[in-house]
């Protein structure tokens, strides 16, 4: 089946998630992720293209772009053979490294401009790898308004700098484009009864009230059945900060 025609964005901006073949990993240690970020600056004035934020999981990345005369499709077709050869060559190995199609969602307006910016930039805080953007170093929060990769003149168009980190750094529930999970995502009733099975609380008050180190068991194991932090957090209401906690240390 031939596949469909991507969308078109109003303001000429894309979020694209790209993962590694297979859900792979893509990038195995530092020098990976510097190749990349230095393949995307290389091309950046080739293809005329703007950057405005990203981030680089271990097995997919998240770029959300502007491109120039050049349509999407032909700029991946520069970049990520240009970044597979060098990891070939690497690791010795062939054959492809990511996935053949990429996804992508236009943005349409400068509320969804600021929010896809901030789901990219909570990715590692929402997977539990560190408790605030600032503190992943593949990403372009911490480096936004000092990072030559990007082009924040539409951002400052719209908000204060302080205003966007602090946007940047609020709790949310956004649902943005990425990567297929591996297990089909729940829905809150399903993710209810879980958690009503794993704890043997019949309500959202009896869980509050168990003790913290079994509470901190059951909020893992549900993790583990497939319920995302910001799904626990409404069904238990457990703050964020605590479940990804819990998340971390337990991994």
């Amino acid at each position: 089946m031939p596949s469909r025609p991507r969308e078109i964005s109003s303001l000429g901006i894309y979020h694209v998630v790209y993962r590694g073949v297979n859900k792979q990993r893509i990038f195995e240690d530092e020098d990976d992720y510097g190749k990349f970020l230095s393949v995307l600056r290389k091309y950046e004035p080739i293809c005329g293209y703007k950057l405005i934020a990203y981030c680089l999981m271990s097995n997919h990345i998240h770029l959300l772009i502007k491109p120039g005369k050049i349509p999407l499709a032909r700029i991946f077709q520069r970049v990520i053979p240009s970044f597979v050869y060098w990891y070939n060559k690497k690791y010795e190995r062939v054959g492809s490294l990511f996935q053949s199609r990429f996804k992508s969602r236009p943005i349409n307006t400068s509320s969804q401009l600021l929010t896809v910016i901030r789901y990219i930039h909570q990715n590692p805080v929402k997977a539990a790898i560190c408790n605030h953007p600032k503190h992943y170093k593949y990403s372009s929060y911490k480096d936004y308004y000092d990072n030559d990769l990007i082009d924040n003149s539409f951002v400052r168009s719209l908000v204060t700098d302080e205003f966007f980190f602090s946007f940047n750094c609020a709790e949310n529930d956004d649902q943005c484009l990425d990567i297929d999970d591996e297990r089909p995502r729940l829905n809150d009733e399903r993710a209810a009864k879980i958690m009503k099975r794993l704890s043997g609380c019949s309500n959202v008050t009896e869980f509050q009230e168990l003790d913290t180190e079994i509470r901190n068991d059951v909020l893992y194991d549900m993790w583990m059945a497939g319920i995302s932090v910001s799904q626990a957090n409404r069904i238990t209401g457990i703050s964020y900060g605590v479940i990804r906690r819990v998340i971390k240390l337990a991994s």
